[in-house]
């Protein structure tokens, strides 16, 4: 904007100026001789020049060789010395009668012997004119600065753009691919990108080669691990607790809980570490919450149950599908489940699936205390316990939760009422009124 406000305002200059050199020309032209004086007959064509600006004032001054003045305001001066005016026109910004003013100063020789020296015309107009001359070149020029910077932006947002295009289809590829798909990228991209489209496939392979060592670690762990505590539980079941002290029997009874504990504890380790592997390598489909829950009530109510505990199973007759993992989900409900008979438990378990609306619920109920309502947050952490006050660590609701949430669903807890007790729930989303993955 500065340089486009200095470039105008030289411009204005210039254009008045040649207004004013124009101007002083015509008027020491019509400077005649006529009997030993210098007679001045002004020119009406030189203030119809000055006269383009009708809003300026002009002040003019011819001086004779002997510095009287022929006619105009005998107190404009000229802020140089008129002598240099000699060999072309001199141009000054000045002040006259507390008006800013631009000056112009000329000379003529005077040939005529009698007389003899240099004539002066000064000439001084005030500067309105220019400013607004000046003021509007300043806008035209931001105008089609402006304009012209547009134009440009927009040409340069459209060769950006365009220039990366393969990259947005690159990133679209990426994006409509599969999570579990690890194969190489096989898309035609300039060459400029082709080594960005190798780094990926290349990590995309070290990911795979990764997972595979995951998931042959976890099957080894799972053989490895479950095969010697299988053993130790029953070594130590053929001990004759009958030929043991009271103090050993104590201490057998303490190593049979702590062997137990141990094996559910690794079983629980193993199946968290296979739910996050499935999820990653596994592309989910549609499974039916009813026929998982059933094998998942069947696999954890152990047939060795107190014979005074009232379990029971409902669902309604219809499948009601939801998109997502079956070994997962009914490691989930089992887990549930399980924690239910070993922390709630009193007299009765009931597990029922419920359709809500557009959710299916699992619901596990039971006669227990319950959980705190404050602890609910705590308890869907990984190790810890939902027993008050038991000091140990267990990752059921950990794995339920981490498996209701990769499904877009939750789990959740009801408190006890009159009519019904603590219950834990599974709440999922329907596969025909869920957004597509």
């Amino acid at each position: 904007m500065t340089a486009a406000w200095f470039y105008a305002r030289a411009a204005a200059d210039e254009a008045y100026d040649r207004l004013l050199q124009g101007a002083a020309i015509q008027i020491l032209d019509s400077l005649v001789v006529e009997e030993g004086r210098i007679a001045v007959d002004l020119p009406p064509s030189a203030f119809e020049l000055l006269g383009l600006a009708p809003r300026d004032k002009i002040f003019y001054r011819v001086v004779a060789p002997d510095g009287t003045t022929l006619t105009g305001y005998e107190d404009l001066d000229f802020p140089a010395d008129v002598a240099n005016a000699r060999t072309q026109a001199l141009f000054e910004t000045a002040s006259f009668r507390d008006l800013p003013v631009r000056m112009v100063a000329a000379s003529r020789a005077i040939a005529d012997p009698s007389i003899g020296g240099w004539a002066n015309v000064l000439i001084a107009q005030t500067t309105e004119a220019r400013q607004e001359l000046t003021t509007e070149l300043t806008t035209r020029a931001l105008v089609l600065v402006g304009v012209m910077s547009l134009l440009a932006l927009g040409g340069t947002i459209l060769a950006v753009r365009y220039s990366l295009h393969p990259l947005d289809a690159l990133g679209d590829t990426l994006r409509r691919r599969d999570s579990q798909d690890l194969t190489p990228l096989a898309i035609d991209v300039p060459r400029e990108l082709s080594p960005f489209v190798e780094s990926i496939n290349h990590f995309m392979r070290r990911l795979d080669d990764r997972l595979r060592l995951l998931q042959r670690f976890i099957a080894d762990s799972a053989h490895q691990i479950r095969t010697p505590l299988t053993a130790l539980s029953a070594q130590v079941s053929l001990i004759d607790e009958d030929a043991l002290s009271d103090d050993d029997r104590r201490h057998l009874n303490r190593v049979k809980n702590r062997a137990s504990e141990l094996a559910r504890f690794t079983t629980q380790l193993l199946n968290h570490a296979m739910v996050i592997h499935r999820f990653d390598s596994v592309q989910l489909s549609p499974v039916d919450v009813v026929d998982v829950a059933r094998k998942a009530f069947r696999a954890a109510v152990p047939i060795t149950i107190d014979p005074d505990i009232v379990v029971s199973f409902e669902a309604p007759p219809e499948a009601l599908m939801v998109l997502g993992d079956a070994l997962s989900l009914r490691e989930a409900i089992v887990n549930v489940i399980d924690n239910s008979l070993r922390h709630g438990v009193i007299s009765s378990l009931a597990v029922r699936i419920v359709r809500r609306g557009n959710f299916v619920l699992v619901e596990v109920e039971d006669d227990g205390p319950g959980i705190p309502a404050q602890d609910w947050p705590q308890v869907t952490r990984r190790f810890v316990s939902s027993k008050s006050g038991e000091g140990s660590s267990g990752l059921g609701f950990a794995i339920a939760s981490e498996v209701a949430t990769t499904l877009s669903g939750a789990l959740a807890f009801r408190e006890p009422t009159p009519q019904s007790g603590f219950t834990v729930f599974l709440e999922l989303p329907l596969l025909d009124k869920r957004s597509a993955p």
